[in-house]
């Protein structure tokens, strides 16, 4: 088996169990490893410290699957790794009223470069380093053997693998087509989504449990959602009694979705729908004198890249900056981020900015964070990348 040899003073993250070995990292490579082939990791000294998949084109050469030298990356240590992930969505998978949650998360499930989400009966799966690619077949055999699943689509169309060397990829692995739309459930609420058309996967499964908490805040209330995507939020606040709804997202073909949603629910809270650029929409709002007692504010991710940090704060700035002069004395304010990179100290750091400049005083009511089908390893906190707070607005 390869080995890479790392620098003296660079065993430290490996042995306190942090997934990835970095290329700053190595010393040297001994033997000649191709792409995903399974890797020692060896220390300056030249004791054993952990087993991962070769990766040369990314700055994150090894992400690492063991760190017991007995332990082999096969299908026996995939099943296992398999089996304990279903183990601790039991619970969802037994709850009747939802039927939609991720399965499998990276690294936090031992399993780095895999996401698997569950649909009712399909699963959407990525495949994002090359160690998970160059097993796909594998994993896929597994996920149809041991969920029950009628088809298993993938969605590795995104960006981050290209850093990896691979081309973006779609389509169906196994069994059945989904259906276009797919419809789930959610805390008891319907969605239909494009499983193979959608954002992420198809839908955005981490905020399950945060519509829930920003709904409590919906009654009777004027609620304006922004980046609504297929209207989560919105439809959980047309639920919990919002006298009216406001959704501004950039698609219309989303925005026609969001509708059928709430018919799909036998909501008939009055919607406005608006297609455009979120920036350019609140400040035209407040042109208008427009306001609302909540405002819930779920963009997509700004920073992409450590590079990209300072100019998604600006953004994320600017967007709660507009919402604030959009509440009204005593309103709610939900935003979020999911930028891995903007910690949640960083992001309440801006919302306490765009407060100071918007000349609004907010208290913080509750923190936000992603649910636990998506939980945070101890030793990988790059795994909490999603934080939001709800603010009382004065």
């Amino acid at each position: 088996m390869a080995r890479l040899i790392l620098k003296a003073g660079r065993g430290k993250s490996v042995l306190q169990r942090h997934p990835w070995v970095f290329s700053g990292a190595v010393k040297r490579v001994e033997g000649s490893p191709t792409e995903g082939q399974a890797v020692d990791i060896i220390s300056a000294e030249g004791e054993w410290l952990a087993r991962g998949t070769w990766s040369s084109r990314s700055q994150i050469v090894a992400r690492l699957f063991t760190w017991d030298p007995q332990e082999n990356i096969d299908g026996e240590l995939f099943l296992r790794r398999l089996k304990r992930a279903f183990a601790g969505r039991a619970d969802l998978a037994a709850d009747p009223a939802t039927n939609a949650y991720r399965l499998v998360f990276a690294e936090s499930d031992g399993l780095p470069g895999l996401i698997v989400d569950r649909y009712a009966d399909y699963l959407s799966v990525q495949f994002l380093t090359q160690g998970i690619a160059t097993r796909s077949e594998l994993i896929s055999s597994l996920l149809a053997e041991h969920t029950g699943a009628r088809g298993i689509y993938e969605r590795s169309d995104v960006d981050v693998r290209h850093k990896e060397g691979l081309e973006r990829a779609e389509g169906l692995l196994w069994g059945e087509e989904p259906p276009d739309p797919l419809e789930i459930r959610e805390n008891g609420m319907r969605f239909r989504f494009s499983l193979r058309g959608g954002q992420k996967t198809g839908y955005y499964l981490d905020q399950r449990d945060n519509r829930r908490r920003v709904a409590a805040y919906c009654s009777g209330r004027d609620v304006l959602g922004v980046f609504t995507y297929t209207g989560g939020f919105e439809v959980y606040a047309a639920a919990a009694g919002a006298a009216s709804v406001v959704a501004v997202d950039s698609s219309a073909p989303a925005l026609e979705q969001l509708q059928q949603n709430m018919a799909l629910n036998n909501l008939s809270t009055p919607l406005e729908c608006i297609a455009g650029d979120a920036f350019q929409v609140l400040r035209r709002l407040r042109e208008e004198g427009r306001s609302f007692d909540v405002v819930i504010l779920d963009p997509p991710k700004f920073a992409q890249s450590q590079a990209q940090v300072e100019r998604a704060c600006r953004g994320y700035k600017d967007i709660n900056m507009q919402a604030l002069h959009l509440l009204r004395p005593g309103g709610i304010l939900a935003t979020c981020s999911c930028s891995g990179l903007v910690s949640a100290d960083l992001f309440q750091k801006v919302l306490f900015g765009a407060a100071l400049d918007a000349g609004r005083e907010a208290q913080i009511l509750e923190q936000l964070r992603q649910g636990p089908d998506h939980p945070v390893l101890l030793t990988f906190p790059e795994s909490a990348y999603l934080k939001g707070l709800i603010c009382r607005v004065w």
